[in-house]
Protein backbone atom coordinates (compact mmCIF):
# COMPACT_ATOMS: atom_id res chain seq x y z
CA UNK A 1 0.00 0.00 0.00
CA UNK A 2 1.30 3.43 -0.91
CA UNK A 3 2.15 5.56 2.04
CA UNK A 4 0.14 8.76 2.15
CA UNK A 5 2.28 11.84 1.66
CA UNK A 6 2.40 14.14 4.67
CA UNK A 7 0.48 17.39 4.35
CA UNK A 8 2.56 20.52 4.39
CA UNK A 9 1.69 24.11 5.27
CA UNK A 10 3.22 27.06 3.44
CA UNK A 11 2.70 30.50 4.98
CA UNK A 12 2.29 33.97 3.49
CA UNK A 13 2.30 32.97 -0.17
CA UNK A 14 1.12 35.42 -2.81
CA UNK A 15 -1.31 33.96 -5.35
CA UNK A 16 0.24 35.04 -8.65
CA UNK A 17 -1.94 33.70 -11.47
CA UNK A 18 -4.98 31.72 -12.59
CA UNK A 19 -4.35 28.13 -13.65
CA UNK A 20 -6.16 25.22 -15.25
CA UNK A 21 -9.67 24.11 -14.26
CA UNK A 22 -10.44 27.24 -12.27
CA UNK A 23 -7.57 26.84 -9.81
CA UNK A 24 -5.07 29.57 -8.96
CA UNK A 25 -1.30 29.44 -8.65
CA UNK A 26 1.28 30.21 -5.98
CA UNK A 27 4.91 29.16 -5.70
CA UNK A 28 6.35 27.06 -2.86
CA UNK A 29 9.69 28.18 -1.36
CA UNK A 30 11.47 25.52 -3.46
CA UNK A 31 9.95 26.98 -6.65
CA UNK A 32 7.36 24.29 -7.22
CA UNK A 33 3.92 25.38 -8.36
CA UNK A 34 0.99 25.06 -5.95
CA UNK A 35 -2.50 24.83 -7.45
CA UNK A 36 -5.01 26.32 -5.00
CA UNK A 37 -8.74 25.65 -5.18
CA UNK A 38 -10.14 28.57 -3.15
CA UNK A 39 -8.09 31.71 -3.73
CA UNK A 40 -7.94 34.66 -6.14
CA UNK A 41 -4.80 36.07 -7.80
CA UNK A 42 -3.51 38.83 -5.53
CA UNK A 43 -4.49 37.10 -2.28
CA UNK A 44 -1.75 36.44 0.31
CA UNK A 45 -2.52 33.13 1.98
CA UNK A 46 -1.39 30.17 4.05
CA UNK A 47 -1.77 26.96 2.06
CA UNK A 48 -2.22 23.39 3.29
CA UNK A 49 -1.26 20.85 0.64
CA UNK A 50 -3.71 18.09 -0.30
CA UNK A 51 -1.60 16.39 -3.00
CA UNK A 52 2.12 16.25 -3.68
CA UNK A 53 3.59 15.44 -7.07
CA UNK A 54 7.13 15.61 -8.40
CA UNK A 55 6.66 18.97 -10.09
CA UNK A 56 3.77 20.55 -8.18
CA UNK A 57 1.45 20.55 -5.17
CA UNK A 58 -2.31 20.92 -4.86
CA UNK A 59 -3.72 22.65 -1.82
CA UNK A 60 -6.30 24.85 -0.16
CA UNK A 61 -5.91 28.28 1.40
CA UNK A 62 -6.47 28.00 5.15
CA UNK A 63 -5.78 31.61 6.15
CA UNK A 64 -6.02 34.89 4.21
CA UNK A 65 -3.54 37.58 5.25
CA UNK A 66 -4.42 39.95 2.41
CA UNK A 67 -7.40 39.94 0.08
CA UNK A 68 -6.91 40.64 -3.61
CA UNK A 69 -8.36 43.80 -5.19
CA UNK A 70 -9.54 41.46 -7.97
CA UNK A 71 -12.07 39.90 -5.62
CA UNK A 72 -15.85 40.16 -5.91
CA UNK A 73 -18.60 39.11 -3.54
CA UNK A 74 -20.11 35.82 -4.80
CA UNK A 75 -23.80 36.12 -5.69
CA UNK A 76 -24.66 32.54 -4.82
CA UNK A 77 -25.09 31.17 -1.30
CA UNK A 78 -23.77 27.80 -2.52
CA UNK A 79 -20.45 29.19 -3.76
CA UNK A 80 -17.50 27.19 -2.48
CA UNK A 81 -19.49 23.97 -2.08
CA UNK A 82 -21.15 23.72 -5.49
CA UNK A 83 -18.42 23.35 -8.11
CA UNK A 84 -20.34 25.01 -10.93
CA UNK A 85 -19.16 28.64 -10.78
CA UNK A 86 -15.65 28.60 -9.35
CA UNK A 87 -14.80 32.19 -10.32
CA UNK A 88 -17.75 33.97 -8.69
CA UNK A 89 -15.29 35.43 -6.18
CA UNK A 90 -13.40 37.24 -9.00
CA UNK A 91 -14.65 40.44 -10.63
CA UNK A 92 -15.79 39.82 -14.19
CA UNK A 93 -13.23 42.08 -15.89
CA UNK A 94 -10.47 40.03 -14.25
CA UNK A 95 -12.12 36.75 -15.28
CA UNK A 96 -11.97 38.00 -18.88
CA UNK A 97 -8.33 39.06 -18.55
CA UNK A 98 -7.27 35.63 -17.30
CA UNK A 99 -9.24 33.86 -20.05
CA UNK A 100 -7.56 36.06 -22.65
CA UNK A 101 -4.20 35.26 -21.11
CA UNK A 102 -4.91 31.52 -21.14
CA UNK A 103 -5.67 31.58 -24.87
CA UNK A 104 -2.51 33.55 -25.64
CA UNK A 105 -0.33 31.34 -23.45
CA UNK A 106 -1.65 28.10 -24.94
CA UNK A 107 -1.21 29.26 -28.54
CA UNK A 108 2.35 30.42 -27.81
CA UNK A 109 3.53 27.75 -25.37
CA UNK A 110 1.91 24.68 -26.96
CA UNK A 111 1.59 25.83 -30.57
CA UNK A 112 4.84 27.85 -30.78
CA UNK A 113 2.94 29.98 -33.28
CA UNK A 114 3.74 33.30 -34.87
CA UNK A 115 0.62 35.17 -33.77
CA UNK A 116 -1.07 38.41 -34.79
CA UNK A 117 -2.32 40.69 -32.04
CA UNK A 118 -5.10 38.76 -30.31
CA UNK A 119 -8.41 40.61 -30.34
CA UNK A 120 -9.86 41.58 -26.93
CA UNK A 121 -12.11 38.82 -25.59
CA UNK A 122 -15.84 39.24 -26.23
CA UNK A 123 -17.50 39.29 -22.82
CA UNK A 124 -21.01 38.02 -22.19
CA UNK A 125 -23.70 40.68 -21.69
CA UNK A 126 -25.26 38.43 -19.05
CA UNK A 127 -22.89 37.29 -16.31
CA UNK A 128 -25.59 35.36 -14.44
CA UNK A 129 -28.79 33.58 -15.55
CA UNK A 130 -27.35 32.90 -19.01
CA UNK A 131 -27.70 29.13 -19.38
CA UNK A 132 -30.59 27.62 -21.35
CA UNK A 133 -30.17 24.09 -20.01
CA UNK A 134 -29.72 22.73 -16.48
CA UNK A 135 -29.81 19.19 -15.16
CA UNK A 136 -30.63 18.56 -11.51
CA UNK A 137 -30.27 15.27 -9.62
CA UNK A 138 -32.51 13.85 -6.89
CA UNK A 139 -30.92 12.18 -3.86
CA UNK A 140 -32.25 10.74 -0.60
CA UNK A 141 -28.85 11.26 1.04
CA UNK A 142 -27.92 14.87 0.48
CA UNK A 143 -24.55 16.47 1.13
CA UNK A 144 -24.43 17.68 4.75
CA UNK A 145 -22.57 20.79 5.84
CA UNK A 146 -19.88 20.58 8.54
CA UNK A 147 -22.26 22.42 10.87
CA UNK A 148 -24.94 19.77 10.30
CA UNK A 149 -22.46 16.92 10.76
CA UNK A 150 -21.13 18.40 14.03
CA UNK A 151 -24.59 19.26 15.30
CA UNK A 152 -26.22 17.11 17.98
CA UNK A 153 -29.57 17.54 16.26
CA UNK A 154 -30.87 14.60 14.27
CA UNK A 155 -31.01 15.35 10.55
CA UNK A 156 -34.52 14.57 9.37
CA UNK A 157 -34.50 16.21 5.92
CA UNK A 158 -32.04 14.25 3.78
CA UNK A 159 -33.65 14.75 0.36
CA UNK A 160 -31.93 16.92 -2.24
CA UNK A 161 -32.61 18.23 -5.71
CA UNK A 162 -29.48 19.88 -7.00
CA UNK A 163 -25.95 19.27 -8.25
CA UNK A 164 -23.24 16.68 -7.73
CA UNK A 165 -20.50 17.66 -5.30
CA UNK A 166 -17.30 17.88 -7.44
CA UNK A 167 -15.61 14.48 -7.64
CA UNK A 168 -18.38 12.66 -5.74
CA UNK A 169 -20.75 10.68 -7.95
CA UNK A 170 -23.15 9.82 -5.11
CA UNK A 171 -23.37 13.14 -3.22
CA UNK A 172 -25.87 15.82 -4.20
CA UNK A 173 -25.90 19.39 -2.90
CA UNK A 174 -29.44 20.64 -2.33
CA UNK A 175 -29.85 23.97 -4.15
CA UNK A 176 -32.02 26.79 -2.84
CA UNK A 177 -31.34 29.24 -5.67
CA UNK A 178 -29.18 28.74 -8.74
CA UNK A 179 -27.93 31.87 -10.53
CA UNK A 180 -27.33 30.20 -13.89
CA UNK A 181 -30.81 29.84 -15.41
CA UNK A 182 -33.60 32.40 -15.56
CA UNK A 183 -36.96 31.98 -13.86
CA UNK A 184 -39.11 29.99 -13.65
CA UNK A 185 -36.25 27.45 -13.36
CA UNK A 186 -35.76 27.89 -9.60
CA UNK A 187 -39.51 27.98 -8.97
CA UNK A 188 -40.08 24.73 -10.90
CA UNK A 189 -37.25 22.93 -9.12
CA UNK A 190 -38.34 23.99 -5.63
CA UNK A 191 -42.03 23.23 -6.28
CA UNK A 192 -41.22 19.75 -7.64
CA UNK A 193 -39.05 18.97 -4.61
CA UNK A 194 -41.68 20.11 -2.10
CA UNK A 195 -44.52 18.29 -3.86
CA UNK A 196 -42.51 15.07 -4.09
CA UNK A 197 -41.67 15.18 -0.37
CA UNK A 198 -45.25 16.02 0.63
CA UNK A 199 -46.52 13.06 -1.39
CA UNK A 200 -44.01 10.50 -0.15
CA UNK A 201 -42.11 10.09 -3.42
CA UNK A 202 -38.72 8.48 -2.91
CA UNK A 203 -35.64 10.33 -4.13
CA UNK A 204 -32.96 8.27 -5.87
CA UNK A 205 -30.23 6.38 -4.02
CA UNK A 206 -27.34 5.75 -6.49
CA UNK A 207 -25.59 3.20 -4.27
CA UNK A 208 -28.67 1.04 -3.82
CA UNK A 209 -30.08 1.88 -7.28
CA UNK A 210 -33.50 2.56 -5.82
CA UNK A 211 -36.07 5.33 -5.62
CA UNK A 212 -38.68 6.91 -7.87
CA UNK A 213 -37.14 10.27 -8.86
CA UNK A 214 -33.78 10.39 -10.60
CA UNK A 215 -33.09 13.66 -12.51
CA UNK A 216 -34.86 16.69 -13.92
CA UNK A 217 -33.76 18.68 -16.96
CA UNK A 218 -35.04 22.22 -17.51
CA UNK A 219 -34.47 23.88 -20.88
CA UNK A 220 -35.42 27.48 -21.65
CA UNK A 221 -35.10 29.27 -24.97
CA UNK A 222 -34.61 32.76 -26.36
CA UNK A 223 -38.20 32.53 -27.68
CA UNK A 224 -39.54 32.20 -24.12
CA UNK A 225 -40.39 28.50 -24.37
CA UNK A 226 -39.71 26.00 -21.58
CA UNK A 227 -39.07 22.25 -21.57
CA UNK A 228 -39.07 20.04 -18.47
CA UNK A 229 -37.93 16.40 -18.60
CA UNK A 230 -38.36 14.32 -15.43
CA UNK A 231 -36.38 11.11 -15.27
CA UNK A 232 -37.85 8.34 -13.12
CA UNK A 233 -36.05 5.24 -11.93
CA UNK A 234 -39.00 3.15 -10.71
CA UNK A 235 -41.86 2.58 -13.15
CA UNK A 236 -44.68 3.68 -10.85
CA UNK A 237 -47.43 5.04 -13.08
CA UNK A 238 -49.78 6.49 -10.40
CA UNK A 239 -47.01 8.46 -8.67
CA UNK A 240 -45.48 9.47 -11.99
CA UNK A 241 -48.78 10.84 -13.28
CA UNK A 242 -49.46 12.58 -9.97
CA UNK A 243 -46.21 14.52 -10.19
CA UNK A 244 -46.44 15.29 -13.89
CA UNK A 245 -50.01 16.50 -13.60
CA UNK A 246 -49.01 18.74 -10.69
CA UNK A 247 -46.21 20.29 -12.80
CA UNK A 248 -48.58 20.70 -15.73
CA UNK A 249 -51.22 22.47 -13.63
CA UNK A 250 -48.83 24.53 -11.51
CA UNK A 251 -46.74 25.81 -14.43
CA UNK A 252 -49.02 26.22 -17.48
CA UNK A 253 -46.26 28.25 -19.19
CA UNK A 254 -44.27 25.03 -19.77
CA UNK A 255 -44.25 24.32 -23.51
CA UNK A 256 -42.99 20.73 -23.35
CA UNK A 257 -43.40 18.37 -20.40
CA UNK A 258 -41.75 14.99 -20.92
CA UNK A 259 -40.52 12.01 -18.94
CA UNK A 260 -38.16 9.05 -19.08
CA UNK A 261 -38.17 5.77 -17.16
CA UNK A 262 -34.53 4.75 -16.90
CA UNK A 263 -33.36 1.75 -14.88
CA UNK A 264 -29.80 1.65 -16.22
CA UNK A 265 -26.78 2.16 -13.96
CA UNK A 266 -26.16 5.61 -15.47
CA UNK A 267 -28.65 8.43 -15.88
CA UNK A 268 -27.89 9.49 -19.46
CA UNK A 269 -31.08 9.72 -21.52
CA UNK A 270 -29.55 9.56 -25.02
CA UNK A 271 -30.31 5.85 -25.41
CA UNK A 272 -33.71 6.10 -23.69
CA UNK A 273 -37.27 6.55 -24.89
CA UNK A 274 -38.45 10.07 -24.01
CA UNK A 275 -42.24 10.30 -23.69
CA UNK A 276 -44.22 13.52 -24.08
CA UNK A 277 -46.76 13.98 -21.26
CA UNK A 278 -48.10 17.42 -22.20
CA UNK A 279 -47.51 20.04 -24.87
CA UNK A 280 -45.01 19.54 -27.71
CA UNK A 281 -42.02 17.20 -27.70
CA UNK A 282 -39.76 20.15 -28.58
CA UNK A 283 -39.17 23.86 -28.07
CA UNK A 284 -37.78 26.44 -30.49
CA UNK A 285 -34.63 28.53 -30.39
CA UNK A 286 -34.20 31.48 -32.73
CA UNK A 287 -31.09 33.09 -34.17
CA UNK A 288 -31.15 35.87 -36.80
CA UNK A 289 -34.55 34.71 -38.04
CA UNK A 290 -33.54 31.03 -38.15
CA UNK A 291 -35.57 28.69 -35.96
CA UNK A 292 -34.09 25.56 -34.43
CA UNK A 293 -36.24 22.76 -33.09
CA UNK A 294 -34.77 21.53 -29.79
CA UNK A 295 -35.85 18.16 -28.40
CA UNK A 296 -34.88 16.52 -25.11
CA UNK A 297 -31.68 15.05 -26.60
CA UNK A 298 -30.63 17.94 -28.84
CA UNK A 299 -27.29 19.68 -28.49
CA UNK A 300 -27.48 23.47 -28.59
CA UNK A 301 -25.01 26.04 -27.25
CA UNK A 302 -26.03 26.60 -23.63
CA UNK A 303 -25.58 30.38 -23.73
CA UNK A 304 -28.06 31.34 -26.48
CA UNK A 305 -27.26 35.06 -26.66
CA UNK A 306 -23.50 34.55 -26.72
CA UNK A 307 -23.80 31.74 -29.29
CA UNK A 308 -25.02 34.37 -31.77
CA UNK A 309 -21.87 36.42 -31.12
CA UNK A 310 -19.65 33.34 -31.52
CA UNK A 311 -21.29 32.46 -34.83
CA UNK A 312 -21.01 36.05 -36.07
CA UNK A 313 -17.25 35.93 -35.47
CA UNK A 314 -17.08 32.58 -37.29
CA UNK A 315 -19.02 33.95 -40.26
CA UNK A 316 -16.92 37.14 -40.40
CA UNK A 317 -13.68 35.14 -40.31
CA UNK A 318 -14.92 32.94 -43.19
CA UNK A 319 -15.09 36.05 -45.46
CA UNK A 320 -17.79 34.60 -47.68
CA UNK A 321 -18.82 36.29 -50.92
CA UNK A 322 -21.60 33.90 -51.96
CA UNK A 323 -19.50 31.80 -54.33
CA UNK A 324 -17.76 29.48 -51.86
CA UNK A 325 -18.20 25.79 -51.14
CA UNK A 326 -17.87 25.51 -47.35
CA UNK A 327 -17.35 22.37 -45.28
CA UNK A 328 -18.56 22.56 -41.68
CA UNK A 329 -16.75 19.81 -39.78
CA UNK A 330 -18.25 18.57 -36.48
CA UNK A 331 -21.43 20.39 -37.48
CA UNK A 332 -23.53 19.06 -34.58
CA UNK A 333 -27.14 20.04 -35.26
CA UNK A 334 -26.03 22.26 -38.15
CA UNK A 335 -26.45 25.63 -36.45
CA UNK A 336 -23.25 27.17 -37.82
CA UNK A 337 -23.89 25.65 -41.27
CA UNK A 338 -27.32 27.27 -41.49
CA UNK A 339 -26.12 30.51 -39.90
CA UNK A 340 -23.55 31.04 -42.68
CA UNK A 341 -25.52 29.46 -45.57
CA UNK A 342 -26.98 32.68 -46.95
CA UNK A 343 -23.44 33.98 -47.49
CA UNK A 344 -22.15 30.80 -49.23
CA UNK A 345 -22.86 28.94 -52.44
CA UNK A 346 -23.20 25.64 -50.58
CA UNK A 347 -22.41 24.30 -47.11
CA UNK A 348 -21.68 20.64 -46.34
CA UNK A 349 -21.88 19.55 -42.70
CA UNK A 350 -20.34 16.38 -41.26
CA UNK A 351 -21.07 14.96 -37.79
CA UNK A 352 -20.66 11.59 -36.05
CA UNK A 353 -23.93 11.63 -34.06
CA UNK A 354 -26.85 10.37 -36.22
CA UNK A 355 -29.53 12.08 -34.08
CA UNK A 356 -27.72 15.43 -34.45
CA UNK A 357 -27.70 15.08 -38.24
CA UNK A 358 -31.43 14.25 -38.22
CA UNK A 359 -31.97 17.46 -36.23
CA UNK A 360 -29.79 19.38 -38.70
CA UNK A 361 -31.78 18.15 -41.69
CA UNK A 362 -35.10 18.82 -39.96
CA UNK A 363 -34.09 22.37 -39.00
CA UNK A 364 -32.79 23.11 -42.51
CA UNK A 365 -36.19 22.06 -43.92
CA UNK A 366 -37.93 24.15 -41.28
CA UNK A 367 -35.85 27.20 -42.22
CA UNK A 368 -36.10 26.52 -45.98
CA UNK A 369 -32.30 26.57 -46.22
CA UNK A 370 -31.73 24.63 -49.43
CA UNK A 371 -27.99 25.08 -49.99
CA UNK A 372 -26.91 22.82 -47.10
CA UNK A 373 -26.29 19.09 -47.05
CA UNK A 374 -25.49 16.94 -44.04
CA UNK A 375 -23.61 13.64 -43.67
CA UNK A 376 -23.11 11.37 -40.68
CA UNK A 377 -20.06 9.33 -39.70
CA UNK A 378 -16.77 9.32 -37.83
CA UNK A 379 -14.89 12.36 -39.12
CA UNK A 380 -11.59 10.59 -39.77
CA UNK A 381 -13.39 7.97 -41.87
CA UNK A 382 -15.98 10.10 -43.70
CA UNK A 383 -13.78 13.09 -44.50
CA UNK A 384 -11.55 11.26 -47.01
CA UNK A 385 -10.42 11.64 -50.62
CA UNK A 386 -13.51 9.86 -51.99
CA UNK A 387 -15.78 12.27 -50.11
CA UNK A 388 -13.89 15.27 -51.54
CA UNK A 389 -14.02 13.82 -55.07
CA UNK A 390 -17.77 13.31 -54.78
CA UNK A 391 -18.76 16.61 -53.13
CA UNK A 392 -16.06 19.00 -54.32
CA UNK A 393 -12.97 20.64 -52.91
CA UNK A 394 -13.97 23.26 -50.32
CA UNK A 395 -12.87 26.88 -50.58
CA UNK A 396 -13.35 27.37 -46.82
CA UNK A 397 -13.45 24.90 -43.96
CA UNK A 398 -15.03 25.63 -40.59
CA UNK A 399 -14.12 23.16 -37.87
CA UNK A 400 -15.60 23.09 -34.35
CA UNK A 401 -14.34 19.85 -32.78
CA UNK A 402 -14.96 18.52 -29.24
CA UNK A 403 -12.55 19.33 -26.38
CA UNK A 404 -10.05 16.70 -27.55
CA UNK A 405 -9.53 18.59 -30.80
CA UNK A 406 -9.21 17.07 -34.26
CA UNK A 407 -7.94 13.56 -34.99
CA UNK A 408 -4.50 13.60 -36.59
CA UNK A 409 -5.94 12.01 -39.75
CA UNK A 410 -8.40 14.92 -40.08
CA UNK A 411 -5.55 17.43 -39.77
CA UNK A 412 -3.60 15.51 -42.43
CA UNK A 413 -6.62 15.63 -44.75
CA UNK A 414 -6.92 19.39 -44.24
CA UNK A 415 -3.29 19.73 -45.32
CA UNK A 416 -3.87 17.55 -48.39
CA UNK A 417 -6.88 19.42 -49.73
CA UNK A 418 -5.51 22.81 -48.60
CA UNK A 419 -8.56 25.12 -48.73
CA UNK A 420 -7.88 28.87 -48.95
CA UNK A 421 -9.13 29.49 -45.41
CA UNK A 422 -9.79 27.49 -42.25
CA UNK A 423 -11.85 28.87 -39.38
CA UNK A 424 -11.12 26.86 -36.24
CA UNK A 425 -13.63 27.22 -33.38
CA UNK A 426 -12.55 25.60 -30.13
CA UNK A 427 -13.69 25.17 -26.54
CA UNK A 428 -10.16 24.08 -25.58
CA UNK A 429 -7.34 26.35 -26.73
CA UNK A 430 -4.73 23.78 -25.60
CA UNK A 431 -5.82 21.13 -28.12
CA UNK A 432 -6.51 23.88 -30.62
CA UNK A 433 -2.88 25.03 -30.27
CA UNK A 434 -1.66 21.46 -30.82
CA UNK A 435 -3.67 21.20 -34.06
CA UNK A 436 -2.60 24.65 -35.26
CA UNK A 437 1.04 23.64 -34.83
CA UNK A 438 0.41 20.70 -37.20
CA UNK A 439 -1.11 23.10 -39.75
CA UNK A 440 1.57 25.76 -39.33
CA UNK A 441 3.72 24.74 -42.30
CA UNK A 442 0.83 25.38 -44.71
CA UNK A 443 -1.23 27.96 -42.82
CA UNK A 444 -0.64 31.25 -41.09
CA UNK A 445 -2.75 32.40 -38.14
CA UNK A 446 -4.11 35.82 -39.13
CA UNK A 447 -6.89 36.43 -36.59
CA UNK A 448 -7.61 35.23 -33.05
CA UNK A 449 -10.85 36.06 -31.19
CA UNK A 450 -11.58 34.64 -27.73
CA UNK A 451 -15.27 34.57 -26.74
CA UNK A 452 -16.58 34.12 -23.20
CA UNK A 453 -19.55 31.75 -23.25
CA UNK A 454 -19.47 30.82 -19.55
CA UNK A 455 -19.06 33.70 -17.06
CA UNK A 456 -18.07 32.75 -13.49
CA UNK A 457 -16.12 29.75 -14.84
CA UNK A 458 -12.63 29.28 -16.32
CA UNK A 459 -13.99 28.00 -19.66
CA UNK A 460 -13.36 30.04 -22.81
CA UNK A 461 -14.07 29.58 -26.53
CA UNK A 462 -11.59 30.72 -29.15
CA UNK A 463 -11.94 31.35 -32.89
CA UNK A 464 -8.87 31.36 -35.16
CA UNK A 465 -8.64 32.29 -38.84
CA UNK A 466 -5.97 30.50 -40.88
CA UNK A 467 -4.95 31.65 -44.34
CA UNK A 468 -3.02 29.42 -46.71
CA UNK A 469 0.60 30.53 -47.01
CA UNK A 470 1.75 31.67 -50.47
Amino acid sequence: MRKKSKQQVFEHLEVIDAGAKGKTIAKAPDGRVIFISNAVPGDVVDVKTTKKRKAYFEGIATAFHKLSPKRAEPECEHFGTCGGCKWQNMAYEHQLAFKQSEVANNLKRIGHLDLPQISPILGSEKQYFYRNKMEFSFSNSRWLTLEEINSENKIEDKNALGFHIPGMWDKILDINKCHLQEDPSNAIRLAVKDFAIDNGMEFFNPRQQSGLLRTMIIRTSSTGEIMVVVQFYEDNEPKRNLLLEYINQQFPEITSLQYVVNQKQNDTIYDQNVICYAGRDHIFEEMEGLRFKINAKSFYQTNSAQAVELYKVTRDFAQLSGNELVYDLYTGTGTIAQFIAKKAKKVIGIESVPEAIEDAKSNANLNKVENVEFFVGDMKNVFDDDFISKHGKPDVIITDPPRDGMHKMVVEQLCRIAPDRIVYVSCNSATQARDLALLDELYKVVKVQPVDMFPQTHHVENVVLLNKRN
